[in-house]
């Protein structure tokens, strides 16, 4: 049977986890079997992250309107409480882009409910 020779395949798959490695600590980003094993870390660490983007950027859309709403003597939970029972569909995201950019609409939205 004939020898099967594998370089081309070999360096191209090499070639590959280096190239997603590059940029990382000295032995991470030259030496395949460290690099293996750096790819599926970082993977792992990217999909928590991108789950983690979300949590934070809620408790600091949160923060922005509750320091707003004590500068107008109102607590957030409050806020947010009047929002459900005068049917105000805005998210928290909406809500904190009003509060920094817009502060004459979000005073407008606060005398609504009072």
């Amino acid at each position: 049977m004939a020898r099967v020779k594998r370089g081309i395949i070999k360096s191209k798959k090499r070639k590959k986890t280096l190239k997603l490695t590059k940029g990382f600590r000295r032995p991470f980003s030259n030496k395949k079997r460290l690099a293996k094993e750096a790819i599926l870390h970082a993977f792992k660490y990217s999909y928590i992250g991108r789950k983690q983007k979300k949590r934070v950027m809620r408790r600091l859309w949160q923060v922005r309107l509750n320091a707003y709403l004590r500068n107008h003597s109102m607590k957030y939970s409050q806020f947010i409480h009047q929002l459900k029972l005068n049917n105000i569909e805005l998210n928290r995201k909406v809500l904190s882009e009003l509060v920094q950019r817009y502060p004459e609409v979000s005073d407008k939205i606060l005398t609504s409910l009072k």
